[in-house]
């Protein structure tokens, strides 16, 4: 049977502005009961996605060979990829076997109250608290204890628009929820509405820079510098070395982490730990980032630029630098300086709506993180179509992706019309064995770990790493 692609991946070929793929390069392996039980086409924007992406890396590998590969993509895989946690990360234990990995009381806390409440004027808001100091806004807001029964009722004392600007100016995150029409109203909606899903901007000048000609995927010799927390830069990240790059990820030993998070993006990266805030680890990322070809950032609107390391510093630093930025709310707009979650995005642009509307309910959020997941791979797609405008006609290049526009994307695709209600809710058994990667000796334990949804003909998509420690390398490259 042949996949018809729809609105995503069209939208995705005309951003890469390449010549024409051939139909038959690539091929996806239907799901007849695509994932997850939601009116949103979850399964099928994250294949097209991964589909642009592999058509992405294929283009390098025609740069490097001079041919191109066959690609097939699995969409229940795809479509699986967003789940993170149980079963799509299995750890040995005791008795041998491997048990899928339950999610930590402390995450199921947060998700507990990390939801759609009801406002005093009838609409409703997402308030988001993962990571302490966050939660400590939040909380120092709303002036309740962290239970749901608590937030609700705090929540309920406020009208939507008061209770979004008051989370904005203690520098928290949350969101009101919108419908797609109300969205798409609103300025930042407009704004978002007239920007591509993946910008790409040249920043500064350099001569056409050929890939570096080690052998493996497209990506081989690439240098990745990391600077990426919480799911969607890090799933850019892992995507990225799934091709071959080296990803250095630099993070502070003090900043919160998710250990989860960290443990199901990390794959085929080297961790170190850099405080950039401090003079001579300062100068050691600069270091590092004069050799970079792309550095991935994933930090609130303006923080990196107050230290030297916007995307115009690391343009006059690095010439031919592909920076890679990726926040909740875009590139600009009254939402650009605010951070953001992928709970946050989903309840602004509708996502949360229509969940909730489908099941006869106030909002609800989709079953996966499914914005965090999509941008992480359109980031892994306009980096990629940056280094190929770097290798041909040279250049710097700044790439930007948003949680918000990437459920704006799976809007623009339609809902499904099947009885979704009744779709698989984790990926069989079967599959998860065929696609199962296994990681030995990480500091997690022995873990077993669903692998790449893509297959390239002549570089299957491979971890060079196991799943790292924070910190556990030194800060230089290999």
């Amino acid at each position: 049977m042949t996949y018809h692609f729809g609105n995503a991946f069209t939208e995705l070929m005309r951003i890469r502005k390449g010549k024409e793929v051939d139909p038959r390069e690539v091929r996806v392996l239907e799901d007849p009961f695509p994932l997850y039980r939601s009116p949103i086409k979850i399964a099928e924007v994250i294949t097209e996605a991964l589909a642009a992406r592999a058509v992405a890396a294929n283009d390098l590998w025609e740069l490097k060979t001079g041919s191109r590969q066959q690609v097939m993509i699995d969409e229940e895989v795809a479509g699986a990829l967003c789940a993170l946690g149980t079963p799509m990360t299995q750890r040995r234990e005791a008795d041998g076997h491997y048990h899928p990995i339950e999610n930590s009381p402390a995450l199921a806390d947060m998700i507990a109250v990390t939801q759609p409440w009801e406002c005093r004027d009838g609409r409703w808001f997402l308030p988001h608290f993962n990571l302490p100091n966050l939660e400590r806004r939040v909380l120092g807001v709303l002036k309740c204890e962290k239970t749901p029964a608590a937030v609700a009722a705090a929540v309920k004392q406020w009208p939507a628009a008061a209770l979004d600007r008051e989370i904005a100016a203690v520098k928290a995150c949350g969101g009101i929820v919108y419908s797609p029409e109300e969205w798409l109203a609103t300025d930042q909606g407009k704004y978002l509405a007239q920007r591509p899903v993946v910008e790409i901007e040249r920043i500064g000048d350099s001569a056409p820079e050929p890939l570096p000609s080690d052998e493996g995927g497209p990506l081989a010799g690439i240098k990745l510098l990391d600077l990426t927390r919480i799911i969607a830069g890090p799933t850019c990240g892992e995507a990225l070395t799934e091709h071959g790059a080296k990803d250095l990820m630099i993070t502070a030993s003090h900043l919160p982490q998710v250990p989860a998070f960290v443990r199901d993006s990390s794959s085929g990266k080297r961790s170190a730990f850099l405080d950039y805030t401090k003079p001579a680890e300062r100068d050691q990322l600069t270091a590092l980032a004069r050799e970079a070809d792309i550095f991935l950032e994933g930090y609130r609107p303006g923080a990196l630029a107050r230290h030297g390391f916007s995307s115009a510093d690391l343009a006059r630093l690095r010439p031919g630098i592909i920076y890679v930025s990726v926040n909740c709310h875009g590139s600009g707009g009254p939402y650009g300086q605010r951070a953001g979650w992928d709970q946050v995005a989903q309840a602004n642009t509708g996502i949360a709506y229509l969940q909730g509307k489908a099941f006869g309910t106030g909002p609800q959020l989709v079953p996966v993180f499914m914005s965090d997941f999509l941008t992480g791979y359109l980031g892994a797609f306009g980096a990629m179509v940056a280094l190929r405008l770097r290798a041909t006609v040279g250049g710097s290049y700044k790439v930007a992706v948003s949680l918000d526009q990437s459920c704006m994307l799976a809007l623009r695709q339609g809902l499904r019309e099947d009885d979704f209600r009744h779709a698989p809710t984790a990926i069989s058994p079967t599959k998860f064995a065929q696609y199962a990667r296994e990681e030995e000796g990480t500091s997690y334990g022995d873990l077993k770990i669903l692998g790449p949804a893509i297959r390239m003909s002549a570089t299957p998509l491979s971890w060079a790493n196991p799943t790292p420690a924070l910190g556990s390398s030194p800060a230089r490259w290999w």
